[in-house]
């Protein structure tokens, strides 16, 4: 399994913290340190869509000018993504071929109970 994200994130504490006290073992990327490629986000985009990908709840998504909100397609939110990537939804998790976005306990103790 592996969490990708950013660290300092409230969601992504609390996901990991879920993880370790479950003894769910995982790998975590924090995107903003480590980096974000393009072919690893295209594979994010084609499992789950960049629309579920992109926060709109955050600042960075806010801060973006209502001209490019506004017009938003798949390939800007790429590039956006690519260039920002703390305006991704958090965690996003890779888990036995999957991909998901997000965190909710009691889906993650359904999804990943055998992890």
């Amino acid at each position: 399994m592996k969490i990708y994200g950013i660290k300092n994130c409230d969601t992504v504490k609390k996901a990991r913290k879920w993880l370790d006290e479950q003894g769910i073992a995982y790998e975590f990327h924090d995107f903003r340190k480590d980096g974000l490629d393009d072919a690893l986000l295209s594979n994010w985009e084609e499992a789950v869509g960049w629309e579920i990908l992109i926060n709109r709840r955050g600042t960075t998504w806010r801060k973006l000018p209502d001209e490019v909100r506004d017009t938003i397609s798949a390939q800007s939110a790429h590039d956006i993504m690519l260039e920002n990537p703390s305006i991704i939804k958090r965690p996003v998790v890779e888990h036995e071929g999957s991909v998901s976005v997000g965190f909710k306990a009691d889906e993650w103790a359904k999804q990943f109970s055998n992890a």
